[in-house]
């Protein structure tokens, strides 16, 4: 899809108006701006700028999409006229851009659910799936609400796990850079001071002296060895291996991994509920749910727990039992079948993993603060023993 800039007057009006278009040519351009109902004077094709290149779509951008598309969905406005609204109130230019796209597909005639499909790195399989649950059954603002409260949680959610390691990030950062210090400036005066004075250094001062030593002399192959670990981790981190690795990690590292299961498992039993609430699905909706855990791992059980419920297993059956599955889900599950709600009460599971979601990032953060405060003193300690130590030996043999 290309974008154009056009000018062109308004037929009823005969203003004079300046824009852009997204289209396939400059000829469907015309055409769209023909059926919109304005006569093209120029049309032109834009080419992408650097600052285009560097504009992405943010999580809160497609939430507040989400909102306005919702708003006047809701309102009666037609879809065409609901995102060519949405789109003039956009900012964000990359934002402005998937919208006018999905714009000119529903113009051409597409459906509402594939328009959004050709743009999957911008809307997840949950997004595209409840776009197109909304558009068959009639409900799409409903369904646009749902989303953007879903998302809106995720991100509070993530803000909230990302603020507990904020400060143990800066304070870890700050102790580097000290060390560092202390490794250039410090360290090399206290050994200059020993062999002006013909002393013998301490043993750790003698290691500290060596590691700067081995820096100085090397720090070109320094760069060169953490550069090339941080590139190829992050290249294995892409492979199926690296995959495979990170998500077990997540599940079984110390400290964090009761809190990574339960953020999995609200996200599930989250989205299965707003799925199964607009009529997708029970293998549909654990594909999608599954998916939307961002954890390989578990996405694994809860495919199997599918294959279980295509061979004529309840739900509440297909999950029981199953590796890093908790047990709430398949009880709530059961509860649901029994009553007809089981949307109703993975909803209520959803709601008691977040609060307990929350009260664990609370925890953590108190656990974490003694934590850095005991690697502190031991680097103090460190540059205690490595650099004042000597110092004051040294005073008192002059002495």
């Amino acid at each position: 899809m290309k974008r154009f800039a056009y000018k062109a007057k308004e037929q009823s009006t005969g203003k004079v108006i300046k824009g852009t278009i997204q289209a396939e040519s400059e000829h469907v351009a015309g055409k769209l701006l023909v059926d919109r109902g304005y006569v093209p004077e120029s049309i032109r094709e834009e080419g992408k700028g650097f600052g285009d290149k560097l504009n992405t779509v943010g999580s809160t951008d497609r939430i507040n999409f989400t909102r306005q598309f919702a708003t006047l969905v809701g309102a009666g406005l037609p879809i065409a006229q609901s995102l060519r609204t949405v789109a003039e109130q956009t900012s964000n230019k990359a934002m402005k851009t998937v919208i006018e796209e999905i714009l000119a597909d529903v113009e051409a005639g597409h459906s509402l659910g594939d328009s959004f499909g050709k743009h999957n790195n911008i809307f997840s399989n949950v997004y595209l799936s409840l776009i197109r649950a909304g558009e068959v059954s009639g409900t799409l603002d409903e369904s646009l609400r749902r989303i953007a409260s879903q998302e809106e949680k995720d991100q509070k959610m993530m803000s909230k796990i990302k603020g507990a390691l904020t400060m143990p990030m800066i304070t870890l950062g700050v102790m580097v850079i000290v060390f560092i210090y202390m490794m250039v400036e410090v360290v090399p005066h206290v050994e200059s001071l020993y062999h002006d004075l013909g002393e013998e250094l301490p043993g750790l001062t003698q290691a500290l002296v060596a590691i700067k030593d081995f820096i100085f002399a090397f720090w070109w192959a320094v760069l060169i060895g953490l550069g090339a670990l941080v590139i190829g981790t992050m290249q294995f981190l892409k492979t199926t291996p690296g995959i495979r690795m990170a998500a077990n990690v997540k599940l079984n590292i110390p400290l964090f991994n009761g809190l990574m299961r339960m953020l999995y498992m609200s996200r599930y039993a989250r989205i299965s509920q707003i799925l199964l609430s607009t009529g997708v699905s029970v293998l549909d909706t654990m594909a999608i749910a599954g998916n939307a855990t961002n954890n390989v791992i578990v996405e694994e059980s809860i495919q199997a727990a599918a294959q279980d419920v295509q061979g004529g297993k309840a739900l509440s059956d297909a999950l029981r039992d199953k590796p890093y599955i908790d047990k709430m889900v398949p009880q709530m599950a059961a509860i649901g079948e029994q009553s007809g709600k089981i949307d109703e009460m993975l909803g209520k599971a959803a709601q008691v993993f977040e609060d307990d979601l929350d009260e664990k990032i609370a925890t953590i953060s108190a656990m974490i603060e003694p934590l850095m405060m005991v690697m502190l003193a031991i680097i103090a300690g460190l540059l205690v023993g490595g650099v004042l130590f000597p110092i004051y030996s040294l005073v008192n043999s002059i002495g």
